[in-house]
C-alpha cells in the first residue's frame, strides 16, 4: 500500500501538460533585474554601484544576518542602476538592473558536464559553501538552505528527507530534474548528509511520476542508506509535515520544526543546486522554470536565469495567448497572480501557469452552508471556515488562539467549498496580521 498523510487532503486535476518535455535552457535577454531578496528572513543589502561591471556568478547583494541569503548576478554586463521594483509577489522591493554584455562567468565556475561524486569538504566547508553560493529552498519557501544545514545544538538529524513529490498541480519542473539530473540529485543528497552527519535519507515521489521514481531508485541502489519511496497521489503530499509523517509515522508538533521529530527536508531542486554550489563552485542564478497553460501553443520546462523579465519565458512558450485572464506565479492551489509581464524570474519561481478568462473568473461568493468540508481536507486539523470569519471581522487575537498561523496556505478549503467562499484569502489575511501582532509582542 502506498503511504501518504493520514488526515485531509483533496485530488484536483494533475494538468501536468509539460511532464514529457525536456528542459531547454532560455536565452540570456539584454536586460535582466535582480532583487537583492529572494529568500525568507533579513534582506540583502547590494554591495554594487551604478556603473559597476559584474559577471554571472558574482556577488551582487549580501545577506545580512544568520537566516539570509547572498544575491549573484545572473548575467556579464553592467550596473545600470539600483531601484525599486514590484516584485512577483506585488511588494515593492530593491533590485539591480543589469544591462546585458556577453556571458562571462566568474573564472571558478566549473562549466564542464562531468559530474563529480566525491567530495573531501568537511561538514562545516559544505555549509559555508551553501551559505557563500546563496542557497535557498527552492520548493516555494525560500529558506536559507545553510540554516537548515547547521546543527543546533540539543537536537540531532536522524534522516534526510528529499522532496520529490511536486504536488501541485501543473508543474513539472522537479519531475524533470529527476529524469535529467538524477546523478547530479544523488551526489547532491550524499553531499547534504555529510553535512547533517545523517545516515539515511529517504526521498519521496508521487506514484504519477514512474519514470522519475524507476530512474533515481535504479541511481540509489548503490547506496544502501538512500532509499526511493512512492508516495499515494494526494494533495499537498509534497507539504514538509505531510511528507514527514507518510515517510517517518512522525507527527510535528504545532509550532515546532521537523528537526524536533528528527528530521530535515530539502526539495530536489535545492539537492541539484547544492550539486552545482559544492561541487562546481556554482552560485544559484539560474533555476528550472515550468511556463505552462491549457492555450499556451509551446509550454516547456526552462533553465531560467533569475532576474529574466518573465515576458521572456512567455515569448518562448509561443507567447500570451489573447483570451489569457490571469497569470499565476507557482501552481494553482497555493499560486498567486502575478501584476504584469516584467516582474522577473526569482530563485522561488518554480512554475508560471496562464489561465484564460474563464478559468480565471471567480465564482459568485455564496453564504457558508456549514457543510464542513473545509475541516474535512484540512491537513492540519484547522476549521477554515472559522479563521476566515475571524480575519473578516478583525477578530484576530482568537484566530491566534485558534491556530491560524498554523496554516501553511495549501488552499485545500478554498478548492473544496461549494459556497465558494474566499476561505484562503482572508486566512493569509489573518496569518500576515497575527503574526505581526507576534512580531511585534516579541519586540516588546
Amino acid at each position: 500500500m502506498l503511504k501518504t498523510f493520514p488526515a485531509g487532503g483533496v485530488h484536483p486535476p494533475e494538468n501536468k501538460i509539460t511532464a514529457g518535455t525536456p528542459i531547454k535552457y532560455l536565452p540570456v535577454p539584454e536586460n535582466v533585474i535582480i532583487p537583492v531578496t529572494q529568500h525568507i528572513g533579513a534582506p540583502a543589502s547590494p554591495t554594487v554601484s551604478k556603473g559597476d561591471s559584474v559577471r554571472a556568478g558574482q556577488i551582487i547583494a549580501a545577506g545580512k544576518g544568520f537566516v539570509s541569503a547572498n544575491v549573484h548576478s545572473s548575467v556579464s554586463g553592467k550596473v545600470n542602476k539600483i531601484d525599486h521594483i514590484i516584485d512577483s509577489t506585488g511588494f515593492k522591493q530593491t533590485a539591480v538592473f543589469i544591462d546585458v554584455e556577453g556571458d562571462e562567468w566568474v573564472e571558478s565556475i566549473d562549466r564542464s558536464s562531468s559530474i563529480l561524486k566525491e567530495t573531501d569538504l568537511s561538514p562545516e566547508d559544505i555549509i559555508k559553501k551553501c551559505l557563500d553560493s546563496g542557497i535557498v529552498g527552492l520548493g516555494g519557501a525560500t529558506f536559507p538552505s545553510h540554516v537548515k544545514l547547521t546543527p543546533v545544538s540539543g537536537k540531532h538529524c536522524e534522516v534526510l528527507i528529499i522532496n520529490g513529490v511536486e504536488c501541485e498541480p501543473f508543474l513539472t519542473s522537479d519531475h524533470r530534474l529527476m529524469l535529467e539530473k538524477g546523478e547530479e540529485i544523488i551526489a547532491g543528497i550524499r553531499i547534504m548528509m555529510k553535512a547533517l552527519q545523517v545516515k539515511k535519507a529517504m526521498i519521496g515521489i508521487e506514484n504519477n511520476k514512474p519514470d522519475a521514481i524507476a530512474n533515481l531508485t535504479k541511481l540509489a541502489s548503490a547506496y544502501c542508506e538512500i532509499s526511493v519511496h512512492p508516495l499515494k497521489v494526494k494533495y499537498p503530499q509534497g507539504a514538509e509535515k505531510q511528507l514527514i509523517r507518510a515517510l517517518i509515522k512522525r507527527e510535528v508538533p504545532s509550532g515546532r520544526l521537523p528537526l524536533d521529530v528528527g528530521a530535515v527536508v530539502h526539495n530536489v531542486g535545492t539537492v541539484f543546486a547544492v550539486y552545482e554550489a559544492v561541487q562546481k563552485n556554482k552560485p544559484l542564478f539560474e533555476r528550472v522554470v515550468t511556463i505552462t497553460g491549457k492555450y499556451l501553443s509551446n509550454p516547456g520546462n526552462y533553465f531560467v536565469r533569475t532576474g529574466t523579465p518573465l515576458r521572456h519565458l512567455i515569448a518562448a512558450a509561443g507567447g500570451q495567448p489573447e483570451n489569457t485572464g490571469k497569470i499565476v506565479n507557482g501552481g494553482p492551489m497555493m499560486g498567486k497572480a502575478i501584476v504584469n509581464t516584467d516582474v522577473p524570474v526569482v530563485k522561488g519561481m518554480s512554475g508560471v501557469i496562464l489561465f484564460d478568462e474563464k478559468e480565471s473568473v471567480r465564482k459568485t461568493i455564496e453564504p457558508c452552508i456549514r457543510c464542513a468540508k473545509c475541516v474535512s481536507v484540512c491537513p492540519l486539523g484547522l476549521e477554515p471556515y472559522l479563521l476566515m470569519t475571524l480575519s473578516e471581522r478583525n477578530l484576530f487575537e482568537k484566530a491566534e488562539r485558534e491556530r491560524i498561523t498554523d496554516c501553511m496556505e495549501c488552499g485545500c478549503c478554498s478548492f473544496t467549498c461549494p459556497a465558494n467562499r474566499p476561505l484562503l484569502d482572508y486566512i493569509r489575511l489573518g496569518k500576515s496580521t497575527v503574526m505581526k501582532m507576534i512580531r511585534e509582542r516579541n519586540i516588546k
